[in-house]
């Protein structure tokens, strides 16, 4: 028998499942544009370690039932953002594992994506793995990164300290138009 030689940029699922095969390896991090795009200006994404993955397909016969194709994802990745305190880069670790249950049709996907807490995904002949490992990857990054204790705090620049206390100043009261108000019934 012919053993499958599987792409992960075209990944024939139905087959990798039947197979029970796996693959894994590196891709660096500038190739997946959205995510190098989401990170920090000062650290740019062909810096950082390249991203680490791996998947595992697998074919599931229940009793009584059809044959199910689930495809596992491991992926982990090192990325700078900015944070959100000082401005500077912070390293925040992704590792992630996820596992999708393959439907035939959006039909199929939709009732068994509504019947049970797994990622269902439409089959398809050609599964990018690259796309997929990023996608996810950005599903994982952090709202709000930070720094657990900044060691430089953010101080705003002399001339914008400056330029807030003068509108302040320059502000009128809001209320001083209701006080005269008030003295003219008087």
């Amino acid at each position: 028998m012919k053993e499958h030689v599987f792409l992960p940029r075209k990944l024939d699922v139905a087959a990798f499942a039947r197979d029970a095969a796996s693959l894994e390896g590196a891709w660096p991090a500038a190739e997946m544009q959205r995510l190098a795009e989401s990170g920090a200006p000062d650290a740019p994404a062909a810096a950082w370690p390249a991203v680490q993955w791996r998947l595992r397909g697998e074919r599931r016969e229940p009793r009584g039932g059809e044959a199910q194709v689930w495809l596992h994802l491991q992926a982990k990745a090192t990325v700078q953002m900015t944070c959100q305190r000082c401005l500077q880069p912070v390293e925040e670790v992704l590792d992630i594992e996820r596992q999708y249950r393959f439907a035939r049709n959006e039909s199929e996907a939709a009732e068994l994506d509504a019947e049970s807490d797994d990622d269902v995904l439409v089959l398809s002949r050609s599964l990018d793995a690259l796309e997929m490992v990023e996608d996810e990857l950005l599903l994982s990054l952090p709202l709000v990164p930070r720094h657990e204790v900044c060691s430089q705090p953010l101080v705003a620049p002399a001339d914008d300290l400056d330029a807030a206390d003068e509108a302040l100043e320059e502000r009128p009261n809001p209320f001083a138009a209701l006080a005269a108000l008030k003295k003219g019934k008087a």
